[in-house]
């Protein structure tokens, strides 16, 4: 695998000190900074390996495993998503996106917390209360929810990926698929979304901090008054063309389940004062679209770290049938009725891997491509401590 010739932790084992200097940063982002910096250099120790063919020597480092590292998160996609493949069910998913106006994400960017967890609520209330009513599918469902912040350009654009079997319990626990291709109405949602969550923003004004030019938001009269042009304006929330498969479905999560603000690949070009990398404009159409984008590394950084979640947030979470508390006895039930009462071969089942595919070698020889072993582990450093004062 060629790796990208830049990286994230090229510019922040670079500009970091100095950016720390002289910013305030909370504890999440220091974290992220010093994990991406040191992942995969010597300063998290790793391995001595050895060719058993060419006896070519090779040294691999460890890895930071930061959810926020760009070079960490292909080993733990997998990981979730081998979780996942038992828990997918054999009908068509599609795809709803629920987004944040602008005025609401400058609220979201001084609480993030407050903000997003009430997304995820306000979001899993919505899809729930429109597929229960009759007059839509009038049945249970279930999905899973992925938070993302982040626009191409580094922006800051919370919404909330979701993603629905076509279908659900009924009152008398049949399951009922929805209609070929249509899930539910997006302007229904995009109306009980808007008024659900700004009616519980409001309950929520308790526990919001604004500063600078928000500040005067404490008053919860001039939160009322700010609020009162977004409840006259269409929320964007859309639904994307159904998934043609379960496989489909895992080769989706795979990319977006644990998708950073920014990968490797994109970046083009760093001088020490600017970087330069690749986004998408999602309102030119065609191949004017795919664009680059110069920003100062001060300002890449900045817009890198308001993408760090607060410590212990979940960014993925599961709600309705597929809820952490009774999910694996809603999925048995819905196999059940749906015919299929065997729970292996109920299962979406991936091509059956050959012996050599089952486990394959974690470290192979670039040279001549036979597995590495290794022979040697180094920890990482650690500086002696002083006696206690």
């Amino acid at each position: 695998m060629v790796q990208p010739h830049l990286e994230v932790a090229d510019i922040f084992r670079d500009q970091g000190p100095a950016w720390r200097r002289t910013h305030a940063l909370n504890l999440g982002q220091l974290k992220a900074m010093s994990a991406i910096e040191r992942c995969r250099s010597a300063a998290l120790g790793g391995h001595v390996l050895r060719c058993t063919q060419c006896a070519d020597m090779q040294i691999a480092y460890n890895s930071c495993r930061n959810r926020h590292c760009p070079k960490c998160q292909g080993s733990a996609a997998r990981r979730w998503l081998e979780d996942r493949q038992t828990e997918l069910l054999p009908v068509a998913y599609y795809h709803v996106v629920f987004t944040l106006p602008a005025a609401v994400a400058r609220i979201a960017y001084q609480n993030p917390t407050v903000v997003y967890n009430l997304l995820f609520k306000a979001t899993a209330q919505t899809l729930r209360i429109i597929a229960a009513d009759p007059k839509h599918l009038g049945v249970r469902i279930g999905m899973i929810a992925v938070l993302h912040t982040w626009g191409s350009a580094l922006t800051h654009h919370p919404h909330l990926h979701c993603i629905v079997p076509g279908g659900g319990l009924d009152p008398d626990g049949r399951w009922k698929p929805c209609k070929n291709g249509f899930f539910l109405p997006v302007r229904v949602l995009s109306r009980l979304f808007r008024r659900l969550f700004l009616q519980q923003l409001m309950d929520l004004h308790p526990q919001l901090k604004f500063y600078g030019t928000l500040e005067s938001l404490l008053d919860i009269n001039q939160l009322r008054a700010y609020l009162d042009p977004v409840r006259n304006t269409e929320w964007v929330v859309y639904a994307k063309q159904p998934f043609s498969g379960p496989k489909t479905v895992l080769e989706y999560l795979s990319r977006y389940t644990h998708r950073v603000a920014i990968s490797n690949r994109r970046i083009i070009d760093y001088d020490q004062h600017t970087v330069t990398f690749k986004w998408k404009d999602y309102r030119a159409r065609g191949n004017q679209r795919f664009k680059t984008m110069q920003l100062t590394a001060d300002e890449f950084i900045r817009r890198f770290l308001i993408h760090i979640l607060p410590q212990g947030f979940h960014r993925i979470r599961h709600f309705g049938l597929f809820a952490n508390h009774q999910r694996k006895q809603n999925l048995q039930l819905i196999r059940l009725l749906l015919g299929e009462d065997n729970t292996e071969t109920s299962v979406p089942q991936i091509p059956e891997p050959t012996q050599q595919e089952i486990k394959p070698p974690t470290f192979v020889c670039p040279a001549c491509g036979t597995p590495l072993v290794i022979i040697q582990t180094f920890e990482r450093p650690y500086s002696p401590r002083g006696p206690p004062s």
